[in-house]
């Protein structure tokens, strides 16, 4: 390959597992946060199961702020932030806690879109039958939203995928940085071109994975 372009192929393959290792993190916590995050807006916005306005507010800004900044932004305002969590402002794991920070509010605004789209006649009908609200959520709400909720984490996965690229500006590492070090800044054509068509690929493939599951649920 050194023929063609300055990478090698270990030195792909090693940089690929960084971009699944940074992605599959942050968005395993990511998803554990956007959910709760998801379901609070939910429950406490007015007419909800457990509505309660300060927390609702409370949850809607902090929401709205994270979401109002470029990842580029924020992944250097909270250096200190990320030096405190993981120890270090450098690497993968570092590139891990701005991703996990810009996906959570994130997953959670689709979560509580997917949420919303369960008909209101759904959780009329659980409360008529005594459900407590912790029942109408997981035995009612979940179940609803099950396919939307995966189609959901599959525009998270892709965005995390697309974020994952700026992990160089702190050392993470990752094929986006390869696409930046060697195709643009050194003038590697090949490097650009075998990273391009890899996150094209990996894209497609994601995609194609969670439309077709979703439309598995939503067939049961």
């Amino acid at each position: 390959m050194k023929d063609f372009t300055l990478i090698t192929g270990d030195q792909f393959l090693r940089e690929l597992g960084v971009t699944f290792y940074m992605v599959g993190v942050a968005l395993f916590l990511g998803s554990i946060l956007g959910l709760l995050i998801g379901t609070a807006l939910v429950v406490t916005r007015p007419g909800g199961i457990l509505p309660n306005r300060v927390v609702s507010v409370v949850l809607t800004t902090i929401v709205n702020v994270i979401r109002s900044l470029p990842f580029i932004i924020l992944l250097v305002a909270i250096v200190p932030f990320t030096r405190f969590v993981v120890g270090t402002s450098i690497g993968p794991a570092a590139a891990i806690v701005p991703l996990t920070v810009m996906i959570a509010p994130y997953i959670g605004r689709l979560v509580e879109n997917s949420l919303l789209e369960v008909p209101s006649g759904i959780v009329e009908a659980a409360r008529s039958m005594g459900a407590t609200p912790w029942q109408i959520f997981v035995r009612f709400l979940l179940p609803e939203a099950r396919g939307s909720l995966i189609l959901a984490l599959t525009t998270a996965t892709i965005g995390l995928i697309d974020a994952s690229a700026m992990a160089g500006v702190v050392g993470g590492g990752g094929i986006g940085d390869l696409a930046i070090s060697y195709g643009y800044q050194r003038f590697d054509g090949f490097a650009m071109l075998v990273t391009v068509l890899s996150l094209i690929v990996i894209v497609q493939v994601i995609q194609a994975v969670g439309t077709g599951l979703a439309r598995r649920v939503r067939r049961r």
